[in-house]
């Protein structure tokens, strides 16, 4: 599920809200240890675009 994921969001990642909502879909589907590999995949390939979004969905889903 984790690739699946990953897919879907290389192909919205021109389209912020697209890719928000992907991000949060992810999390819910995904185990916890398929969400940590995704943040560090995330950070990896999308930091520079999205660096605010994914500190901001990471942050709140850790707390």
């Amino acid at each position: 599920m984790l690739e699946h994921q990953k897919l879907i969001l290389q192909q919205v990642s021109n389209d912020p809200e697209l890719f928000r909502k992907e991000v949060l879909k992810s999390i819910s589907w995904l185990p916890s240890y398929e969400i940590i590999k995704l943040h560090t995949w995330l950070r990896q390939n999308y930091y520079a675009s999205y660096k605010e979004l994914i500190s901001d969905i990471f942050e709140f889903h850790a707390a």
